[in-house]
C-alpha cells in the first residue's frame, strides 16, 4: 500500500458517544485520549512521518463551562502522554486567550522527546482566522503553522463530511475519508481500512 507521509486527524463524536451511553457530554472526552495513543503507536509502525490531532478550536471554546474545560483537560492528558513518547511535539493554537491551557505553553515550540522521530502537531485553541493572521479583512505576513507539512490524508471520526476548519492551508489538496464510529469507538481496522483507501486514490496535486 502506498502510505501517506502525513495524516491529519479528526476525533469528533465525544459528547454524542457520551450521550447515548447515558452520560453527560463532558464525560465522553478522557475516552478519546486511550485511542489517540493506540493511533499513535499504530501509524508509527507503519512508517507515518507526520501526524497532525485536532484538540479543540477557539469555536469550541463556545460551549457550556464544564464542557471546555473537560475537554481542555483532555487536551493535557493528551499531550502529556504523546511527550513520552518519541517523537517531536509541537502544540499548535492561540496562546495569547485565557482559553489556552496554562500547562501546554510549554510544548508551543518543536521539543524532541526520546529518539526523536514522527512529528506530532497537536492543535489546541486553533482557528483558521488566527493561522492566516486575519485582521479586518486582510491576511498576515506569515502562517503561523509554517512548521507544519501539507497533509495527504484527513481521517474524520463521528460522520461529519467536513473540515471544521482544520488547517486550511495545508489540507488544500488532502483526500478525506470519513467513519461512522465515534471517536471513544475507535478501532485498528479504521485506520486499516482509510490507509487502503487512500492508496487507490489517484494522487496529482492538480498535475
Amino acid at each position: 500500500m502506498r502510505i501517506p507521509k502525513h495524516i491529519g486527524i479528526i476525533p469528533d463524536g465525544n459528547r454524542r458517544w457520551a450521550v447515548e451511553k447515558g452520560m453527560g457530554k463532558e464525560e465522553g472526552y478522557d475516552s478519546g485520549i486511550s485511542p489517540g495513543m493506540t493511533l499513535y503507536h499504530l501509524c508509527r509502525e507503519m512508517g507515518i512521518n507526520e501526524m497532525t490531532f485536532y484538540g479543540f478550536t477557539v469555536d469550541n471554546t463556545k460551549r457550556p463551562s464544564v464542557q471546555r474545560e473537560a475537554f481542555s483537560n483532555a487536551c493535557v492528558k493528551a499531550v502529556d502522554e504523546l511527550a513520552k513518547e518519541d517523537a517531536e511535539l509541537l502544540v499548535l493554537g492561540k496562546t495569547t486567550s485565557a482559553m489556552f491551557p496554562e500547562d501546554l505553553k510549554q510544548y508551543t515550540s518543536r521539543s524532541k522527546f526520546g529518539a526523536g522521530g514522527m512529528k506530532i502537531n497537536f492543535l489546541v485553541n486553533y482557528s483558521w482566522e488566527w493561522d492566516l493572521g486575519l485582521h479586518d479583512g486582510a491576511i498576515g505576513p506569515a502562517l503561523k503553522t509554517a512548521d507544519v507539512s501539507r497533509i495527504d490524508l484527513v481521517i474524520r471520526w463521528g460522520g461529519r463530511r467536513r473540515l471544521s476548519g482544520f488547517l486550511p492551508v495545508q489540507s488544500v489538496y488532502s483526500d478525506m475519508y470519513v467513519i461512522e464510529d465515534y471517536w471513544p469507538d475507535f478501532k485498528p481496522q479504521h485506520v486499516y481500512d482509510a490507509i487502503e483507501w487512500y492508496s487507490r486514490q489517484d494522487v496529482t496535486l492538480g498535475g
